[in-house]
C-alpha cells in the first residue's frame, strides 16, 4: 500500500512510532496528485514547495521528541471557500480569480496549529451554489469512478482528492448536502455536524445555520479525529455555545469513538421523507443493501418525522442566504456571476417579509415534529442523494425519472431535510448503487448526539467491512493516471 493510501488515523500511529516519516507521507500524496489530478481536476491551487516544508517541520518535531498536535505531519486539502495563506480564494468565481489569501482562516489555522500539512485548495462551484462542481475559473472535476460523471457539490473537489488518495483528509462545508452528496458520490466519508459544534464565524447571516463546515475523510473514525481538531470556543458564531471561554463540546471525546450496540439501536428509514423526488434505481439500491444488515438492529421501522412543507422552507432561507453580498455582486458584475447564483438572488428577490415569516415559522414546526420522532427512535438511514452521479455537462438535474425538478437545488431533498431540522448527518460509503457507481448511506442522529451518530457509523464501517456489496469502494487508480487530461474535455470551462 501506498502511503498515500493510508488513513489518517494509522499514518498518525506509524509516523509517532517514527515508521513513516511526515516526509515521506506528503511526498507519496504529492506524487498521487501528479499522476491522477489531470484527469480529475479536483485539486485547483497548491505549493509544493511550502507543503514539503511543512512536512520537513513536522518530521523534525518528531525527532525532537515534541508535544504533537492531533493531525501532527497530516496532509490536508482546503475547500476553495476559505483561506489559505499565499494561496488563491477565488470562491469559484471570476470576481475573485486574482485573489490571494494574505492569511489563513481560523478554521485553517486551527487545523494548521493541530499540524496539519496544507496540500492546497480543492475545487467548488462558485460561491458553493450546487451540486456539480464546475465553474469559469477552475472548470469542472470529474467523478473519479466515471470521468463522464459529476462528483456532485459543492465539495466535489475535496471528495475527488480523498477517493484519490491525494490526502487522507478535507474540509468541507454543507447547506443542502454540500458535502455529503460529493462523499456519496465519491464513496467517502462526509459529516454534518449539529449546529454550532464546528464554528462558522463568517456566515453574513450568523443567526441562521443554513451554512456550515464540516470534515470529511475516508473513514468514519479519521473524520471524527478531524472534527475534534475543528472544535473550539468562538464567540463569532453566535450557535457555539461558549461557558468560562471553553466549548461545550469535549474535543477529546471525538478522538477515540466508543462503541456501540447495533442491537440495541431503534433505527427508522425511509426512501423519500414524504417529499423528495428519489430515483427509482436509489430507492431499489438502498432497499437491496438494507436487507443485507438491517437485520442487526433493535427496531427496524420504516417511517419518518413530518417534512411538511420542506421545499418551501429550505427555498426561501436558501434564497435569504443569497440576497445580501451575492446581489450586490450580481448589480455591479453581472457578466461575471453563474446562472445558479443568479437565480439564488431572483428568487430572494420574489419573496416578502411574510414569505420569510412563513418559512422560518414553518421550519420551527420541522423540527418540533424531530424532536418528537427522535423520542422513539435513534437514527434514520436513508439514501444520501435522489439520484446516481450524472453526465458533468448537465448543470444540473431538470428531471428525476421522467417528473421535472422546480430548481437547480431540488434534487438535494434527500440531504436538506436533516438541515433544515438541524440535526447531524453522515453519509457512510456503502457499496455501490446499481449503475455501479457508489452509493451513500446517510445516517442522521438526534440534534447534539455527533458523537453517537459518528459512533453508531463507525459500527455499521465495520460490519461492512468485506462484504463487497457494502464495503467503501475504491478507485481505479491505474485508469485515471493513464487517462487524458480532463481540460481537453468539451465544456470543461464555463457555467452551461
Amino acid at each position: 500500500m501506498n502511503a498515500c493510501d493510508l488513513s489518517a488515523t494509522e499514518a498518525r500511529r506509524l509516523m509517532a512510532c517514527k515508521k513513516l516519516s511526515a516526509v515521506e507521507l506528503t511526498d507519496s500524496c504529492i506524487a498521487r496528485t501528479q499522476a491522477v489530478n489531470p484527469a480529475v481536476n479536483a485539486l485547483v491551487a497548491q505549493n509544493i514547495g511550502a507543503m514539503r516544508r511543512a512536512a520537513e517541520n513536522a518530521q523534525a518535531s518528531i525527532d525532537r521528541g515534541d508535544a504533537l498536535g492531533i493531525l501532527h505531519g497530516l496532509p490536508l486539502c482546503v475547500k476553495d471557500m476559505v483561506d489559505v495563506t499565499d494561496l488563491p480564494t477565488t470562491f469559484g468565481s471570476q470576481i475573485y480569480a486574482d485573489n490571494i489569501a494574505k492569511g489563513d482562516d481560523p478554521m485553517v489555522a486551527q487545523l494548521r496549529g493541530e499540524g496539519a500539512v496544507i496540500m492546497g485548495k480543492t475545487n467548488n462551484p462558485e460561491w458553493s451554489a450546487g451540486g456539480n462542481t464546475r465553474n469559469a475559473v477552475y472548470g469542472v472535476t470529474a467523478n473519479p469512478f466515471d470521468l463522464s460523471r459529476s462528483a456532485a457539490g459543492s465539495s466535489g473537489g475535496s471528495a475527488v482528492a480523498l477517493a484519490c488518495g491525494m490526502a487522507p483528509l478535507a474540509t468541507g462545508s454543507d447547506t443542502g448536502g454540500s458535502l455529503r452528496n460529493p462523499a456519496a458520490f465519491c464513496g467517502v466519508v462526509g459529516f454534518r455536524p449539529t449546529p454550532g459544534l464546528v464554528p462558522g464565524h463568517s456566515r453574513a447571516l450568523g443567526w441562521l445555520p443554513m451554512s456550515l463546515n464540516g470534515p470529511m475523510a475516508r473513514t468514519v473514525e479519521d473524520t471524527a479525529l478531524m472534527l475534534s481538531a475543528m472544535i473550539r470556543p468562538d464567540r463569532r458564531d453566535p450557535w457555539t455555545p461558549v461557558v468560562e471561554d471553553k466549548p461545550v463540546y469535549q474535543a477529546d471525546a471525538f478522538r477515540h469513538l466508543p462503541a456501540y450496540d447495533l442491537c440495541s439501536a431503534r433505527v427508522a428509514f425511509t426512501t423519500d421523507f414524504g417529499f423528495t423526488m428519489t430515483e427509482k434505481l436509489i430507492a431499489d439500491s438502498f432497499s437491496e443493501k438494507l436487507k443485507r444488515f438491517g437485520h442487526v438492529f433493535g427496531q427496524l421501522n420504516d417511517t419518518h418525522p413530518d417534512c411538511l412543507e420542506a421545499d418551501d422552507t429550505f427555498a426561501i432561507i436558501r434564497a435569504l442566504c443569497f440576497s445580501g453580498h451575492h446581489r450586490d455582486l450580481l448589480k455591479q458584475y453581472p457578466d461575471k456571476v453563474g446562472p445558479n447564483v443568479r437565480d439564488n438572488v431572483h428568487e430572494g428577490e420574489s419573496y416578502s417579509a411574510l414569505d420569510v415569516v412563513r418559512a422560518l415559522t414553518n421550519q420551527t414546526h420541522l423540527y418540533r415534529h424531530w424532536q418528537q420522532f427522535f423520542e422513539h427512535h435513534d437514527f434514520i438511514l436513508a439514501p444520501t442523494t435522489t439520484i446516481s452521479p450524472r453526465n458533468w455537462h448537465e448543470l444540473y438535474p431538470t428531471e428525476i425519472d421522467g417528473e421535472p425538478t422546480q430548481s437547480y437545488y431540488h434534487w438535494l431533498s434527500m440531504a436538506y431535510a436533516s438541515t433544515l431540522a438541524g440535526h447531524p448527518s453522515v453519509t457512510l460509503p456503502t457499496g455501490r448503487d446499481r449503475n455501479g457507481l457508489p452509493f451513500g448511506l446517510q445516517i442522521i442522529g438526534r440534534r447534539g448526539s455527533d458523537l453517537q451518530t459518528l459512533a453508531f457509523a463507525r459500527e455499521l464501517e465495520i460490519l461492512f467491512k468485506g462484504d463487497a456489496l457494502l464495503e467503501r469502494p475504491s478507485v481505479d487508480i491505474a485508469y485515471l493516471a493513464q487517462a487524458e487530461a480532463l481540460c481537453n474535455a468539451e465544456g470543461f470551462m464555463g457555467f452551461a
